[in-house]
């Protein structure tokens, strides 16, 4: 009986923790590898994603991010921008503390970040900062990885 129960328990704390799950909207390239990369990232990290394949330049003007600030790919959770290879440690953090903010972004793409951190780089990582990017388009450093 017990079994049973469990059996059909099962896909419903499944399907509810998928429903729970933050969305990310993704906008990159088509043929980028590292954005597929941080995409795998944020489903390991509890995040659920929508991609579209039709680069980020249009997105990431729209969401307000700086292009000096630009990177592969932009996404938009929780009315915040992410572009670039942020954790998705930050985007949590982003999402649990709400600072009157356009987003996060990594500038670039640093090698070691989430994404940028496969096989091919070996055990290289690059010092980077993720920064908080504000409504006037300046930014602060929101967390730093050395």
């Amino acid at each position: 009986m017990l079994l049973a129960l469990a059996s059909t328990a099962l896909p419903f704390a499944t399907t509810t923790a998928l429903a729970a799950a933050p969305m990310v909207e993704i906008w990159k390239d088509p043929n980028c590898g590292c954005c597929q990369d941080w995409v795998k990232h944020l489903n390991k990290n509890g995040f659920a994603t929508r991609v579209h394949d039709e680069g980020n330049t249009d997105a990431r003007n729209r969401l307000g991010i700086p292009a000096k600030l630009g990177s592969c790919h932009t996404g938009l959770v929780g009315g915040y921008a992410i572009e670039g290879h942020v954790p998705a440690r930050e985007v949590q953090r982003l999402l649990k503390e709400k600072p009157k903010a356009v987003g996060l972004a990594v500038p670039g793409m640093p090698v070691g970040s989430p994404g940028m951190d496969g096989p091919a780089y070996g055990d290289q990582r690059d010092p980077y900062d993720v920064l908080l990017v504000l409504a006037d388009g300046s930014t602060r450093v929101y967390q730093s990885y050395r």
